[in-house]
């Protein structure tokens, strides 16, 4: 008997109906028997639709699984204010920046192009908000930021932000798309998702803020079963980890944010409206909007000051903001530009070829006691850009800075 319930339901529902006819006919001793029985078999019927109706026509089934990079250390002497402000901003790129992804055109990552017009689109689904980065498919790998693949193993991801430009090997992915697009109800959301990633947005369900209450063994039960397949540790950095609040983007949480995972019934046991499952909706939500914004304004022109030799600036800035200069040499010669006070700053220089900037040269001086520094060669008739973004001040006083 217990052999044909495990194949579906048919079997104790036909059985079950058989019982009821059957009480009608015997004693009452047996019939309590029955009755007995009959509460067994309901509840047996109550667990098997329960795992049945798991997945469901939403639940897209598969999910982003990003790769674990060690969390960053601190010096003892970094007070915990500080390290808030380094980690909430150092995944993040300078404003301005242009990100350039590649597609491998062949090999075990390569994509046919309706996947490929997938990340296109999630790249101008995310500039089309009205964003400083922009975004330029090219075809020389040893140019590209991102490395885009489409290996069909099951699993999609992204590094987070600037850890890209970390990854060594020139042929390794800094993303995948690891399933057919086309096949997942959440079209193009899965692509916009990773590209997320990519601009340096964490998973929304992680925030600390959120306040979820997980049921941990159907958390782990459900991503361990097929299509995910997941382990233990792998659920755990994906989903049941909480972000430090030092790396979440504010206390708000997002439950239809294009970075928050759609959960199915009983996966969830607080807030209670979410016990039965939580969708989000389709697209970016209003607050990525805002927080995407919040850290790449659309740049103008007219906003750039002008910085040249001996000339002292102060930038007058808060955390995550950032001020852009056009740098002006007077000869040709090496220069050096460098930041003044007791702050965290990271500090990059392009220089203008063929009408677009190219990364020259930059520095980072977040967590450390040093100022942000650049020594280079600079020649008067081409055209530089410095752009500088302030983690923290650490101490009293404004941060400044100065070329000569």
């Amino acid at each position: 008997m217990f052999a044909s319930l495990n194949e579906g339901t048919v079997a104790p529902t036909l059985f079950h109906n058989q019982i009821h006819t059957a009480m009608a006919k015997t004693p009452k001793t047996l019939s309590a028997q029955v009755q007995a029985l009959t509460q067994r078999l309901e509840k047996l019927e109550a667990s098997l639709g329960k795992k049945r109706s798991v997945r469901n026509h939403k639940d897209p089934g598969h999910f982003c699984s990003m790769p674990e990079i060690p969390a960053r250390q601190f010096d003892h002497d970094v007070s915990p204010h500080r390290e808030h402000l380094i980690r909430l901003i150092d995944k993040k790129w300078v404003n301005g920046t242009k990100i350039r992804y590649y597609f491998f055109p062949n090999g075990p990552f390569m994509g046919d192009n309706t996947h490929r017009d997938f990340v296109r689109e999630a790249f101008k689904i995310w500039k089309d908000v009205g964003i400083g980065l922009q975004f330029e498919e090219i075809s020389d790998i040893e140019e590209a930021e991102v490395r885009i693949g489409f290996l069909r193993d099951g699993r999609s991801w992204s590094y987070l932000g600037r850890d890209v430009i970390d990854i060594p090997g020139q042929f390794e992915r800094t993303m995948n798309l690891g399933w057919d697009l086309n096949q997942d109800p959440r079209g193009v959301d899965t692509a916009v998702h990773e590209v997320g990633h990519t601009l340096g947005f964490p998973h929304e369900h992680q925030n600390p803020f959120a306040g979820i209450i997980w049921n941990e063994n159907a958390v782990y039960d459900y991503f361990g079963g097929p299509p995910n397949n997941w382990s233990q540790e792998t659920t755990f950095h994906n989903v049941l980890r909480k972000l430090a609040p030092d790396e979440s983007e504010g206390s708000a949480w997002d439950p239809d944010s294009i970075m928050h995972y759609s959960f199915a019934s009983g996966l969830i046991i607080s807030p209670e409206q979410y016990a039965a499952g939580l969708q989000p909706a389709l697209g970016l939500s209003e607050i990525d909007r805002q927080e995407v914004k919040r850290f790449y304004p659309k740049l103008k022109e007219s906003q750039y000051e002008t910085l040249t030799p001996f000339h002292f600036d102060m930038l007058s800035l808060l955390p995550a903001e950032q001020k852009n200069y056009l740098v002006q040499p007077d000869a040709t010669r090496t220069y050096t530009l460098q930041t003044f006070g007791n702050s965290d700053t990271v500090m990059v220089l392009f220089e203008e070829v063929n009408g677009e900037l190219k990364f020259l040269q930059g520095d980072d001086d977040s967590g450390t006691r040093l100022n942000s520094k650049i020594s280079v060669r600079l020649y008067p008739w081409r055209k530089y850009v410095l752009r500088i973004r302030l983690y923290s001040n650490y101490s009293s006083g404004d941060t400044g800075v100065m070329m000569w």
